[in-house]
């Protein structure tokens, strides 16, 4: 786990009041791959290939924002050129996503396994009187598929924003986290955590003033699914954790963990800080 440096302020009565969780590569879908592998499928519609490592590196923005961010990307965009003619515009963006959407909602139900230890963390956190918020750079239909099945398998939050529910808009801006604020009735946003395994959701955290934990095992950022992590030699699967972590920690997370089961000591931690008045 990263520290970082502390500030002063007034101590924080109560400790942690809130976290707020990404949903995919954070308490669903160990290595991220429904977005990523619907993206992919939504380009190969178009004739125009891209792979799994290009579809993750703007994981965490919102999927119309995805989709604009590849067609910009080094490599795509050239690859885009040579099959049309010209480079990617908004009214492409907007055909891509009509192909994407209806894809994503089929198949979200594909992914949508509780990582292990998910279940029990979220139990644990009620148990200590600790809110639980969520957010994710999914569009409203897509989480409107996702959370029967998460429920049915014992993952239940108490307020999702999806990123077309607000006007002003996703990540890596603080307004999905914030609205996780207003509903829940947090009284001091320093109590509250971002969990979340993109760079824009960990941005999203700071920008709203949480404390950010960022997950790197199950995440975007090693993209493996769990059985071909636990494939891998122990010591590669530290090489991928710490690469993964720097990513993490560059973007500003306070802590980095492997996955979500892993989150119970980040939280005592970020307690101590709070009582010792530190704020994020």
């Amino acid at each position: 786990m990263g520290i970082s440096r502390p500030r002063r302020a007034a101590p924080c009565e109560g400790g942690v009041q809130a976290v707020v969780f990404d949903w995919a590569g954070t308490m669903v879908d160990f290595g991220s791959f429904a977005p990523t592998q619907v993206l992919i499928d939504a380009f190969e519609g178009f004739g125009v290939r891209i792979s799994l490592a290009e579809a993750r590196v703007p994981m965490g923005l919102a999927k119309w924002d995805h989709i604009q961010a590849l067609g910009r990307q080094e490599g795509v965009a050239q690859r885009w050129q040579q099959r049309f003619g010209a480079p990617m515009t908004d009214s492409d963006v907007d055909t891509l996503y009509s192909a994407f959407l209806p894809l994503q909602v089929e198949r979200v139900g594909q992914y949508s396994a509780p990582i292990a230890g998910a279940v029990d963390v979220l139990a644990a956190l009620r148990a200590q009187g600790v809110k639980i918020g969520s957010c994710t750079g999914y569009p409203r239909v897509v989480v409107d598929r996702l959370l029967p099945r998460a429920a049915a398998d014992g993952l239940v939050v108490d307020h999702v924003v999806a990123t077309d529910d607000l006007p002003a808009g996703g990540r890596p801006g603080p307004w999905m986290a914030l609205d996780n604020v207003v509903a829940l009735g947090v009284t001091d946003v320093r109590a509250c955590v971002k969990v979340d395994d993109t760079v824009p959701g960990i941005a999203e955290g700071l920008a709203a003033g949480m404390w950010t934990v960022g997950v790197a095992l199950s995440g975007n950022e090693v993209g493996l699914a769990e059985q071909e992590l636990a494939a891998l030699p122990q010591d590669e699967r530290e090489r991928r954790f710490d690469a993964a972590a720097a990513t993490l920690r560059a973007a500003g997370a306070h802590y980095v963990i492997g996955t979500i089961a892993d989150l119970p000591e980040a939280i005592a931690r970020i307690d101590a800080r709070l009582a010792r008045g530190e704020r994020p």
